[in-house]
């Protein structure tokens, strides 16, 4: 694999381009993207957030990025005009909706395209955003009964474990789980992922998936690593990213991005 041979590169966000320890963008990763787009690869955004509470981290890299693959795929964006998404069905919602008041103790944020809102908050929560840092978004707070009839929603993410998530997802119609924080799952719908957010933007520009390369460290990037031509599981990233991916770098916090683009002559 050579540097012509790749069009475009694919970045998810906590644990990839931000680290878990320092919780900023370190500088041999910045100085990638630098390098990647002087070559003319277009660089993208490939998280589970909302493009909404993207800003807390892309502020801090003085690089542009051609678009966003937000919400686990389910919202595709970029400054050109090009827009894709794909909102969990009403049906599935609903289910939601009401497993969630069986339920009261649970905490679960919602996804819209410009806003990411709770329903309430516990220690758990408070927890996971003291765990993020400076990247963590501001929390607001809404009733989703309200909102969610007005508004679409793309991803759903309740504070469970893995064993209840499952009985959750099989009460939806179509509706599945992935994971980046062990402290909760986000529902997207069932045919979503990074992987089509990523198909989306090929089509889009006529790129094949062999002229791609992806980097990612959480469950919810699996399926990324599959699809495109290099998937590149960082040091820091659970066992299953790097079970599926093409190589394992080192971790975010030693040069992994910038490593692993030297070890495939990318850069």
């Amino acid at each position: 694999m050579t540097s012509t041979d790749i069009k475009a590169a694919f970045f998810d966000i906590d644990g990839t381009l931000t680290s878990f320890v320092t919780h900023i963008v370190p500088e041999s990763t910045i100085e990638a993207l630098r390098q990647l787009r002087s070559k003319g690869v277009k660089l993208f955004i490939c998280s589970g957030r909302a493009p909404s509470v993207m800003s807390v981290v892309l502020d801090t890299i003085p690089v542009k990025f051609d678009g966003i693959v937000g919400l686990n795929g389910q919202y595709c964006v970029d400054d050109n005009g090009f827009l894709d998404k794909r909102p969990l069905a009403d049906a599935d919602v609903a289910v939601i909706l009401d497993w969630l008041d069986a339920h009261p103790s649970v905490v679960s944020d919602f996804c819209e395209s410009d806003y990411v809102y709770f329903n309430h908050s516990n220690e758990i929560l408070d927890g996971t955003w003291r765990s993020l840092g400076k990247t963590a978004p501001k929390v607001y707070f809404d009733d989703p009964r309200e909102r969610t009839r007005t508004h679409e929603t793309f991803q759903i993410s309740p504070y469970i474990d893995e064993r209840t998530e499952a009985e959750l997802v099989a009460l939806c119609p179509n509706v599945r789980g992935v994971r980046w924080h062990p402290d909760f799952v986000d529902l997207i719908a069932g045919d979503g992922g990074k992987a089509q957010g990523i198909e989306r933007f090929l089509n889009h520009y006529g790129w094949d998936r062999s002229q791609t390369i992806s980097f990612g460290d959480g469950g919810n990037d699996v399926d990324m690593l599959e699809y495109t031509g290099i998937g590149v599981a960082m040091g820091n990233a659970t066992e299953e990213p790097k079970r599926v991916a093409d190589y394992v770098t080192d971790d975010v916090d030693h040069d992994g991005i910038m490593n692993a683009l030297r070890h495939f002559g990318i850069l």
